[in-house]
């Protein structure tokens, strides 16, 4: 256990964050104060104002002796009530915890105090603010201690991304659908899917309340002008659904929604056991022009561990019919760090795709979310260490320059193995527009169904609105029409929307 002590600031949320980031306290108590005598391990940061600077020092006790030092005076001004003020007292405050633990630890921390899951945010930002390559990768390097490995990932992609965000138009917005139903639930997963039972009356119902937030929410945006620039429905798994209820779904949606403008619909069919040849027929006919098909492993033991029922045999068969339907960008999902594999055994799933030559390659890093089967059970797994993960994640890469790939989008998420990241590849003209949206918020995304989120961006105020729906499929189906209400508000309230 490490114990912190914290003066003259509140942020202690955020230096929480900071510390798990190291990896080896399991319990961070923060404590009012600390006396030369205690046993144990102590953290003391202090920010003291002294009106047009701010001196900053974290202390690392460890029973009773100082072990680790880092004091500085800081120019910061501003009221105190200024949002900027607030912004750079934190990254202060934050980078000397870091680099008082770096001292003490001597981990391998190359995202520096970055605990966002959007990094590219911060580059973009930047560049609107008309700073150049040189001063953003400073910043980077000196505000927020990042590596300059990262440092060149994050600027790769931003640069890429921002000729499919900017310039930015409002009349454009994303619309996501959540189908949550899989065949089962994998041990890793957090997401509000429910498993499929033979003859399950459930999915008839959510169908119906579904239709009714499509139709209600197709004639509020058709109302406002706005016109839809790209279409994902992703879950769970989508293609759960039979190739009749697809059909429809896609007709209710062409029918509500203004799509004079769409340039991207994609749909994933994740799981390979849930497609066959008419589900493909169907998404190809009614203009789908995105799937995903995701071993997320090619290993059969780690398949049966986390509970995927499909085989090698199962992902040959739809990658192939979906190749001879027609589809020209197909994505595949792998995950790094999952339990009982090596390098070994990441090698051998890489291998494997790259005779594929997928147009993109999504490689995640595992995250041990609270809501997982895994977190519940982690005693019973072996799983990668720090070292090992950073070695899975560059052969990706060195896999997907192979097969011609090059990153475009990348998001990070907590409780990831290795502190590490997820990262998108294509090939050239293969970008996916509803990913690079999500994840930079430059534009609305109005997200229909269970556990769907609505972000309703206003960018002359560079801020956005989340508007969840409900998670719980029973609870969505039925109040699915406070669901419409919640995002009507949110629509109407603001005139710049």
């Amino acid at each position: 256990m490490i114990n912190v002590v914290l003066r003259g600031h509140g942020f202690e949320y955020e230096v929480g964050e900071l510390i798990k980031v190291f990896g080896l306290w399991r319990d961070i108590k923060f404590v009012d104060d600390y006396k030369i005598g205690k046993d144990g391990l102590f953290l003391i940061n202090e920010a003291i104002d002294q009106g047009r600077k701010y001196l900053i020092s974290t202390k690392i006790y460890e029973n009773s002796n100082l072990v680790s030092v880092e004091e500085g005076s800081y120019k910061i001004e501003g009221n105190k009530g200024n949002i900027e003020k607030r912004k750079k007292l934190k990254r202060k405050v934050k980078a000397s915890i870091f680099d008082a633990l770096m001292k003490f630890s001597k981990c391998d921390i190359p995202w520096g105090i970055l605990t966002g899951i959007r990094p590219t945010k911060i580059i973009h930002e930047l560049l609107d603010s008309k700073y150049n390559i040189e001063e953003i990768k400073g910043i980077l390097k000196e505000e927020y201690r990042i590596r300059d490995e990262k440092i060149n990932l994050m600027l790769d992609i931003a640069l890429r991304e921002r000729k499919y965000i900017y310039p930015i138009d409002e009349e454009l917005v994303s619309l996501y659908i959540s189908i949550p139903f899989c065949p089962t639930r994998c041990l890793y997963c957090s997401f509000p899917s429910n498993p499929m039972k033979e003859g399950n009356k459930k999915v008839d119902e959510y169908l119906r309340s579904l239709s009714i937030e499509i139709i209600k929410m197709g004639k509020l945006l058709g109302q406002l002008g706005k016109k839809l620039e790209s279409i994902y429905i992703g879950g769970g798994t989508p293609t759960t659904l039979s190739s009749m209820q697809l059909d429809t779904l896609i007709n209710w949606i062409f029918e509500a929604f203004d799509i004079s403008r769409l340039k991207e619909f994609t749909v994933e069919a994740g799981r390979p056991d849930t497609i066959d040849r008419d589900k493909l027929k169907v998404l190809k006919l009614n203009g789908v022009n995105r799937i995903s098909i995701n071993p997320q492993t090619m290993n059969p033991k780690t398949l049966s561990l986390i509970g995927r029922k499909h085989s090698q045999h199962d992902i040959d068969r739809a990658f192939y019919e979906a190749k001879e339907i027609g589809f020209d960008t197909i994505n595949m999902d792998v995950i790094i760090g999952l339990p009982k594999e090596g390098i070994d055994e990441v090698r051998n799933t890489l291998q494997i795709i790259k005779g594929f030559s997928p147009e993109n390659l999504t490689v995640h890093t595992l995250a041990i979310k609270r809501s997982s089967r895994l977190n519940q059970s982690l005693d019973d797994f072996q799983m990668a260490k720090e070292t090992l993960a950073k070695e899975m994640l560059n052969l990706t890469k060195n896999y997907a320059y192979e097969m011609g790939l090059y990153p475009y989008y990348m998001y990070r998420q907590k409780y990831m193995v290795g502190n590490l990241e997820n990262l998108g590849y294509c090939k050239k003209n293969h970008e996916c527009i509803y990913n690079m949206q999500i994840m930079e918020e430059k534009q609305s995304i109005v997200a229909l169904g269970a556990g769907g989120i609505s972000k309703i961006v206003f960018p002359s105020d560079n801020r956005l609105e989340r508007v969840p729906n409900v998670k719980n499929v029973d609870e969505y189906i039925k109040r699915v029409e406070e669901m419409v209400d919640r995002k009507r508000v949110e629509l109407t309230k603001y005139t710049s929307f």
